[in-house]
């Protein structure tokens, strides 16, 4: 019965064709039908999300990428490396346990669970802690997928400021892309660069965090999906596809992202939810009002 409820809701998801809303839809069939650990919906959605980024790169020109990673590279490592002191700071500062606030803060920095499920193993941290950072990132993500649109439509964005401004301020991949293909394919193409070139962080802090907490056993934690995509914007220079080979592949990239969020929703819980309100998440909340307004002002500016 859950699979023909989960199938209805994720038609409806694709219907609606909103990002915010597929999410949503996701939490929803969660809370009222609390499907297992092992549910199919729980196990792909970052696997849909993966593949929607890859085939994104399919339809992105590499002269696009150089253009908009050189205007912007200086800006993401200093906001990469500000966000990640700052966040120690405020941790220490709020009395927030070490390894907890080292997730947090290397999740605002670079991006969101993917980075804080790179360093975990380094740091050791129990796995409720994980849990919970992991969905505190999670709710944050959900609601600038939601608010996100309707600010840059108010103050009069450009798509390719909005999708800067997503790619600095929120925190995992899936929901920067979320939040900017509600403005339109220049945003989200904007937003896919710059974010995926933030998410190249993720060597230094990996191998940061192996010698700070005295871990050899180093892991790169690159994702497998920042290489793809890199392959098929590689793909799109030598090949040089159609327009209509591009606008099939942005209509892929749609259904995957609109599924991958879907899912992801479902990973929501009343368990999980009932254990965030704390420390770390004022930490988190702190952390990223500063983040917003600072990473507004820098895409505006420059």
């Amino acid at each position: 019965m859950q699979y023909i409820f989960s199938t209805f809701f994720l038609s409806a998801a694709l219907w609606l064709d909103h990002a915010a809303l597929a999410l949503i839809l996701g939490v929803v069939f969660s809370l009222l039908f609390n499907p297992s650990q092992d549910f199919i919906t729980k196990r792909i959605g970052s696997i849909l999300l993966q593949i929607g980024i890859v085939i994104l790169g399919g339809s992105i020109s590499i002269s696009s990428v150089v253009e908009t990673t050189s205007h912007y590279f200086i800006w993401i490592s200093l906001f990469v490396l500000v966000t990640f002191i700052l966040g120690i700071y405020l941790g220490k500062l709020l009395g927030v346990n070490n390894k907890v606030s080292y997730l947090l803060a290397s999740g605002t920095a670079i991006c969101g669970g993917t980075a804080m499920a790179a360093i975990a193993p380094i740091l050791k941290v129990k796995s409720e802690d994980l849990t919970v950072a992991m969905t505190i990132v999670f709710l944050l993500n959900a609601l600038a997928v939601i608010i996100f649109p309707f600010v840059g439509i108010y103050l009069g964005l450009t798509e390719t400021q909005f999708g800067g401004w997503s790619a600095l301020a929120i925190h995992d991949t899936a929901s920067v892309l979320g939040s900017a293909s509600i403005l339109g394919d220049k945003a989200l193409e904007v937003a896919a660069t710059l974010k995926l070139g933030r998410t190249l962080w993720i060597i230094p802090l990996v191998i940061f965090s192996a010698w700070y907490f005295k871990e050899k056993r180093i892991n790169s934690g690159l994702p497998l999906f920042v290489v793809f995509f890199g392959c098929a914007v590689l793909l799109n220079f030598f090949l040089s596809p159609s327009e209509g080979i591009s606008n099939f592949l942005k209509y892929a990239t749609k259904l995957f992202l609109l599924s991958g969020l879907f899912c992801i929703g479902t990973q929501s819980s009343r368990l999980i939810l009932k254990n965030i309100f704390s420390k770390p998440l004022f930490l988190s909340l702190t952390l990223w009002g500063l983040v917003i307004p600072a990473s507004l002002l820098v895409i505006t500016s420059i």
